[in-house]
């Protein structure tokens, strides 16, 4: 038995566990009792456990013989215990726990009847035969340091892994040493302006510049940071880069160049040109969100902004549309100058993904399973996009669709005004779907976009059995054309 201080002990009889510890002034029998009533009454001793010997308990807890047997008979005779005859003692079967006062936490919401929301993949459509394999085949192979503390910067076999596949599927220019793992794309913004650490704090960098649709959930993270954001208007072509010279105190601009979310299209080539122009003229910088850059169906693929230059670019990335955002990993390729600031920033423990998903994710990658995976998955997403496209020509012909050349959602324009109703008539019937003014900035003048009510609809989210109830949900509400 390990040695413990005095007044602790910590027993296994027939396989159970007790933890007692005793102050080590004033009565010993009093001491023992009132932290053996305590231990039934929370419900740590739960009533018919078995308790160790009074021999055993008292030599742990260095008091005598007579003292443990002398509380064990007083129990007994309170009811707190039972003691039989060649069973031991025991909690007595009415010696039930204090219910807890606390209050209970909200029973979580209802899932709709149809899932129609954005930013999500079909949860069903995960890899586990390939990643269990891919797992099998990491661990066996990782060495023993791969156990202990880890690296803040992500485990080298990933970063290498990640360079290489990055280059040749989204022309990221970039080496290992300028990638960072991260939980995911919220992590790397909260690591880049949140905190007394952060590598952008708002008092040095000014405004953000935002495109003036995106997630109110990241303007809301910004805020709490301290950062102010700037809207640009959108177009056919992307966001309005040009906008950007009327704003001397931007210094960083976030863009999602490849698909614009939520509205679709990609950055045109000139505006491309033109953001990293104003970057290295003004000493600027450009978060690039890759956020779904692997699914694209009716275009060539797109590569990345950072290509251009990667002194000017933060190219930002994850596998939670890809595979899963339960992996709760992504990646930051930054330019060199950044790499020791957010290494800081995300400091020696805590808050990092898993070593031993990382090394999986390597090994998926390394091994053609994840191309494999996204290449199975883009076809599918693409036969229900098309699903999508043909209920809506044969059902609803007067609602516009756009932004299906990529990704995993729709944007479905709206008569003015109509937005609201939709959204009440799809509650009604169970439908989950998202409206385009929730991802409107606030600050946003009318020319982003012509004003228009409209629907975001992710056509990843429902397992294949559920998806032509959901779609026939959402054909249901759609209002008639005027």
């Amino acid at each position: 038995m390990t040695e413990t201080p005095a007044g602790t002990a910590t027993t296994t009889t027939s396989g159970s566990d007790l933890h007692l510890e005793l102050p080590t002034t004033g009565g010993r029998r009093a001491a023992l009792m009132a932290a053996l009533r305590e231990a039934i009454r929370s419900g740590r001793l739960a009533p018919g456990t078995r308790l160790p010997p009074y021999r055993t308990l008292a030599a742990d807890l260095g008091i005598a013989r007579n003292t443990a047997a002398d509380a064990y008979a007083e129990l007994v005779a309170e009811g707190w215990l039972t003691a039989r005859q060649g069973s031991g003692t025991t909690v007595a079967d009415r010696a039930a726990p204090v219910a807890p006062t606390r209050a209970r936490r909200a029973a979580p919401p209802r899932r709709p009847a149809h899932d129609l929301r954005q930013g999500q993949p079909d949860a069903s459509s995960f890899p586990r035969v390939g990643w269990l394999a891919a797992g099998r085949r990491a661990l066996t192979a990782a060495p023993s340091e791969a156990f202990g503390p880890g690296d803040p910067q992500g485990r080298r076999e990933l970063r290498a892994v990640l360079a290489d596949y990055l280059a040749r599927a989204r022309g990221v220019r970039t080496d290992p040493e300028r990638i960072v793992i991260c939980s995911g794309f919220a992590h790397a913004l909260r690591l880049l302006f949140d905190g007394a650490s952060a590598v952008l704090p708002a008092r040095d960098s000014g405004p953000l510049a935002v495109e003036a649709y995106g997630l109110a959930f990241h303007r809301g993270l910004l805020a709490r940071a301290g950062v102010t954001t700037v809207p640009l208007p959108l177009d056919e072509d992307g966001a309005q880069v040009g906008r950007l010279s009327g704003h001397p105190d931007v210094r960083t601009a976030l863009l999602t160049p490849a698909h614009q979310f939520p509205t679709g299209g990609p950055l045109h080539a000139a505006r491309r040109a033109a953001v990293i122009d104003w970057a290295r003229g003004n000493g600027g910088l450009v978060l690039e969100d890759d956020y779904d850059g692997e699914f694209r169906y009716d275009r060539q693929p797109i590569g990345a902004v950072q290509g251009l230059d990667p002194e000017r670019v933060v190219y930002l990335g994850t596998v939670s549309k890809s595979l899963s955002p339960a992996l709760r990993i992504g990646w930051m390729v930054l330019p060199d100058d950044l790499v020791d600031r957010v290494l800081a920033a995300k400091g020696e423990r805590e808050g990092w993904s898993s070593a031993l998903d990382q090394l999986t994710l390597a090994e998926f990658i390394d091994s053609g399973g994840y191309d494999k995976h996204v290449r199975r998955m883009r076809r599918r997403y693409r036969e229900r996009r098309d699903h999508l496209v043909e209920a809506l020509a044969a059902r609803a012909p007067h609602i516009e669709v756009s932004g299906i050349a990529a990704g995993l959602h729709a944007v479905l324009r709206l008569a003015p005004g109509t937005e609201r109703s939709v959204l009440k008539a799809a509650a009604y019937r169970g439908l989950a779907v998202d409206g385009l003014a929730d991802y409107r900035h606030p600050q946003t003048g009318p020319d982003a976009m012509p004003p228009t009510d409209g629907l975001v609809v992710g056509y990843a989210t429902p397992p294949d059995h559920a998806y032509q109830a959901a779609v026939t949900a959402l054909c249901d509400i759609l209002p008639p054309s005027a």
